[in-house]
């Protein structure tokens, strides 16, 4: 591309448009090869003048100026990676795979930089005399540990077998990612009239509305998004159709051909180890974990170990009354993965009057929106307006600007709440923009990406209480990259360890589930009456329900997890079959299936959750231990809780420590008790208190390197 061209390029002018979006309207995939390229080497250049710059390494010369490099790379990335996940195609994947090497040899070229490392390390060296304030030092000692642990200082050979090791890792990753989403892009279930057999009415609509789209009018359609194969599992009470997507659903990543990651799962586990031997670990799962809370594998596998055993044993309670349900109904047959939702629905209705069909009517999207606004607005002061004036990169996409008590615009939040073929998987938060108050204030632009079924042709989408909670966990993250108040982008928003970033999120999750918040937005989608109260008290007593299942399918993926990467030397690796040994190990019950199965695992393979899926649990402890803290005053909403909430974590990113964080919100650690008697566990709470307690008072000294 031509220089006038480069100049032109909607990814590198200066954006001045409303609340300065990007300008999704002009930008087309073949804008950003050309765009990465400029900005990669803008940043360059910028590197090298501070490694150039022959004053004495300072604070301002040197950490602010790393911090104000990069911001046209930055700019291009957050735009990029953002449409990847949310709106991609296949031009944007293509790109996708040669980017990912590419910025990761990057990344590489400054933190394996020794000129650079030698201004960072004399500074951290002579740190008590250079007058930081709490942040600065807090910046300064994040960029030496992220010098340090990407090799910094390490012999030659060493620091080029990195760089290597990361690029592949980048190509690798994305390739997973990729192949995820073709499976689950080119399987479709097709259902005629007679395939319905217990669908509710909302299901129904929805799958012919799904049918429609991808060109089967006429006929009902089941994908491999959760927001539509998990109430197909629940409701349908066709077993051989319930089997038929079971696996298919299990099996993505796992078909063979050129879809499969089994080997692109080994040769990154692979990789992952012999980094961490390079760096002197023992295993990459003790590399991984030294930077965070968790600090070591054996404290994140204590905590996980500790559910695990009441876990199961609850479980298989559970799995018994399923089994008496199946033999009351003269079926012959034992319960199955593809069984248990089906089942665990007859038998909450059974015990508590509980039908989730009754229930989801009256949870609809927009009415749960604004509860999500509403809370925030009662605790934080914040206000929303739709913005209509912003064009976005998906007609699906909303956008709203989110002004402070002083009604000064904060933040610019957008929520894309549809599931799509172009749309990998699951639930996210993520960033066009982030929050600094370097060189003057820069405003979030955060973005939230759901994958909810839509509701039939002229009618809403109507959530299950699962997805309730999704919408506000991924608000919870929204508002921790929102509400950012630090001057540094280094320690900004959501910049924390991954065993406390989950905090603020899951945290956020307990106000829905409030009969004051489901009294006012839970109405009916046709009456617009509120839940009776009948019904709001049969949700709230079914909250523990089936937390042994739930238990057991998250805490097995985490214990893979971690074991997979625990291995110092993992030369021949069959995933799949250290899955089935692992699992096998720990006693897995037959009639549950991990949520994440090691070829389709994301979190750990395309994303940063990679020895430290354990961190949702961890961050567990610290939510129903922290949410306590509103019911002990008895005001959901009590101000000064709300207060500290927001100053020493919402608004304070990672420039804290975050122990000393939780601490100044709650007065003191958290108490793991908490956790069990949220899961409903507590008989075994008494005998891992102690041991949980220490791990967390002992492990959140190190901060978080991103």
């Amino acid at each position: 591309m031509t220089i006038s061209n480069i100049d032109t390029n909607p990814l590198l002018e200066p954006w001045t448009g409303p609340f300065e979006a990007p300008p999704f309207e002009r930008i087309e995939p073949s804008h950003f090869r050309p765009a990465f390229d400029a900005a990669i080497a803008r940043a360059r250049a910028e590197i090298d003048a501070i490694v150039a710059n022959p004053e004495a390494p300072t604070f301002a010369n040197t950490i602010e100026a790393l911090e104000r490099s990069g911001k046209a790379r930055d700019k291009v990335a957050g735009v990029f990676f953002n449409l990847a996940g949310a709106a991609s195609n296949d031009e944007i994947e293509a790109i996708e795979r040669e980017i990912a090497p590419v910025l990761s040899r990057h990344r590489s070229d400054i933190y394996l930089n020794d000129a650079l490392f030698r201004r960072v390390d004399a500074l951290k060296a002579r740190q008590d005399t250079l007058g930081l304030s709490p942040e600065q030092a807090r910046v300064l000692e994040r960029y030496h540990l992220d010098f340090t642990r990407a090799g910094a200082g390490l012999p030659p050979e060493a620091k080029d077998r990195l760089a290597a090791i990361g690029e592949r890792l980048a190509t690798l990753g994305a390739e997973f990612g990729q192949n995820v989403l073709a499976d689950e892009k080119d399987w479709l279930m097709l259902l005629a009239e007679g395939d319905l057999d217990g669908l509710p009415d909302f299901f129904a609509k929805s799958a012919a509305r799904i049918a429609v789209e991808r060109g089967h009018a006429g006929k009902y359609a089941v994908t491999l998004s959760r927001s539509s194969i998990e109430p197909f599992l629940q409701f349908s009470t066709r077993r051989d159709l319930r089997e038929k997507a079971f696996r298919a659903w299990t099996a993505r990543g796992e078909k063979g051909g050129k879809t499969d990651n089994r080997a692109i799962a080994a040769e990154m586990v692979q990789l992952r180890a012999e980094r961490a031997r390079l760096m002197g670990y023992e295993s990459f799962a003790h590399y991984r974990l030294a930077d965070t809370m968790a600090k070591t594998p054996r404290a994140a596998l204590d905590l996980l170990e500790s559910v695990w055993t009441p876990g199961v044993s609850s479980a298989l309670k559970e799995q018994e009354a399923l089994q008496r349900i199946v033999a009351d109904e003269g079926g012959n047959f034992e319960v199955a993965p593809w069984d248990w939702r089906h089942f665990a629905e007859k038998r909450r209705k059974a015990e508590f009057d509980f039908d989730e069909g009754e229930i989801k009517p009256y949870l609809q999207l927009d009415r749960l929106i604004e509860a999500a606004f509403y809370a925030a607005g009662r605790l934080f002061g914040l206000s929303f307006a739709e913005r209509f004036d912003i064009k976005l990169y998906h007609p699906d996409a909303r956008a709203w600007t989110v002004s402070g008590r002083d009604g000064e615009p904060i933040a610019l939040f957008i929520g894309d709440y549809f599931a799509r073929s172009s749309k990998r998987s699951g639930a996210w938060m993520s960033g066009f923009r982030g929050q600094k108050k370097l060189d003057g204030p820069q405003l979030p632009i955060v973005v939230n990406v759901m994958n909810f079924a839509k509701g039939g042709e002229g009618e809403p989408s109507l959530l299950s209480v699962d997805d309730a909670r999704t919408l506000f966990h991924e608000f919870g993250h929204a508002l921790h990259g929102m509400l950012s108040d630090v001057t540094y982008p280094l320690v900004s928003g959501t910049h924390v360890p991954g065993d406390f970033v989950e905090f603020p999120s899951q945290i956020y999750e307990n106000w829905i589930e409030q009969p004051e918040m489901l009294r006012r937005f839970a109405l009916h989608y046709k009456t617009g009456e509120p839940m009776p109260d009948a019904l709001l008290k049969k949700l709230l007593s079914a909250r523990q329900f089936n937390q042994g299942w739930a238990t057991v399918e998250y805490t097995a993926s985490a214990l893979v997890d971690i074991k997979l990467h625990l291995d110092p030397s993992p030369d021949s690796i069959d995933v799949v079959a250290f899955e089935r040994q692992e699992l096998a190990r720990i006693g897995m019950p037959d009639a549950i299936a991990m949520r994440h199965r090691t070829p389709h695992f994301q979190h750990i393979f395309s994303h940063g959750y990679s020895s430290a899926y354990y961190s949702y649990l961890w961050s567990e402890v610290l939510d129903a231990d922290g949410f306590e803290a509103f019911e002990e005053s008895g005001d959901i909403f009590d101000p000064a809780v709300a207060r500290r909430l927001h100053d020493f974590v919402y608004a304070a990113g990672g420039s804290r420590d975050y122990e000393d964080a939780y601490k100044a919100f709650r007065g003191r650690p958290p108490s793991p008790k908490a956790l069990f008697r949220k899961r409903g566990l507590g008989g075994r709470a008494g005998l891992v208190v102690t041991e949980i307690k220490s791990s967390l008072r002992g492990s959140a000294k190190i901060p978080w390197g991103g």
